[in-house]
């Protein structure tokens, strides 16, 4: 627990919390880091509610996006058109903010993920619930001011992550830093599958939809982490979701959902299409996310991402036989990341 009256952030928090609730504040606690720079609080008042989050956002890590794109916009206002469309968003505590402090409903601790561990017997329905709401995300029309509808998962995205894989993953599939050849040939098959993804519907997603940012609330999947939503091919969520590096979904139920949500969809794609693109931009998705977990392993001094990286590598085989066949490029990117090891003794 944090109790403070030094440190100037525990003095906004409990300030803005006070002023939105009118309620005295008990106690700040700030919950635990996972990748983000951002940092949470969970406000404990005398009146209602009882709790609540303070969400702090923190400069962006360059890093993290492709040189001269801007940072994140704030949560609002895509959190409120969310809202307002009935997806399942926290509310807003209070006024929106002016500055980096947002209050928001505080929706406990419980991921998919650690509901995913402890009880197995819903997975299945719980995904259900989550795929469903994709249909009404996706049908969403540009509003002004929405800076969602302005990012779009574009060829400069797609450059940026095949650098980050020709960075990171590959010297954990060769055992040794990548040869301009070997780095080229991944930039070559990124650039063929940014053609292909390019040509697709570009619709609302949330970009981040995994188990981590799907909480339990109430007997209902909430999302957050909701600030980075973008444009971009009706499977670009799918592919968070069911390629999650944190919860391995059985390849049965994969494909159920997948079928189960693509009618539904506002482009309803063709089934080769769609499953085709599915695993084209799992190559990608899933290629970026094995290199950010190599990295944050090796420039943050935490070796826990590592962890992830067996799981990320099993999601990239499986779309890479998949694809191999389908140009050049891709033979030779598969041909690489087929050399991903799988069992988590043998990550370097």
């Amino acid at each position: 627990m944090i109790s403070g009256t030094a440190d100037e952030t525990l003095t906004r928090v409990r300030s803005r919390a006070e002023e939105a609730t009118g309620s005295r504040v008990v106690d700040v606690a700030e919950l635990p880091a996972d990748l983000s720079l951002r940092r949470f609080f969970r406000v404990r008042t005398a009146g209602e509610p009882t709790s609540l989050i303070a969400r702090l956002d923190a400069p962006e890590d360059p890093a993290g996006r492709p040189a001269g794109v801007p940072p994140e916009p704030p949560l609002e206002p895509i959190r409120g058109l969310l809202e307002s469309a009935g997806l399942p968003v926290p509310r807003r505590i209070g006024p929106p903010g002016d500055d980096d402090l947002e209050l928001l409903e505080d929706l406990g601790n419980v991921t998919l993920e650690a509901h995913a561990a402890h009880e197995p017997g819903r997975i299945a329905e719980l995904y259900a619930e989550v795929v469903d709401r994709l249909p009404t995300l996706q049908a969403l029309s540009p509003v002004p001011g929405v800076a969602a509808f302005e990012r779009r998962l574009d060829a400069a995205l797609f450059a940026y992550k095949a650098g980050l894989v020709a960075e990171w993953s590959l010297p954990e599939a060769l055992g040794r830093a990548a040869s301009a050849a070997e780095r080229g040939a991944v930039f070559a098959a990124f650039a063929w599958i940014a053609d292909r993804a390019l040509e697709a519907p570009a619709r609302l997603a949330h970009r981040d939809l995994q188990s981590r940012n799907l909480l339990l609330h109430e007997g209902r999947l909430r999302w957050i982490d909701l600030q980075g939503a973008f444009l971009a091919p009706p499977e670009y969520d799918l592919v968070c979701l069911l390629r999650d590096s944190y919860v391995a979904l059985p390849e049965p139920l994969v494909d159920r959902l997948l079928e189960r949500v693509r009618p539904a969809l506002p482009d309803a794609p063709a089934p080769a299409d769609f499953r085709q693109r599915f695993d084209l931009l799992t190559l990608t998705r899933k290629g970026k996310d094995h290199a950010r977990f190599a990295y944050a392993a090796a420039t943050r001094g935490d070796t826990r991402p590592r962890r992830y990286l067996p799981a990320t590598a099993r999601a990239l085989h499986r779309a890479a036989r998949a694809c191999a066949g389908l140009a050049p490029e891709l033979a030779r990117l598969s041909e690489l990341l087929l050399k991903l090891p799988e069992d988590e003794g043998a990550t370097r």
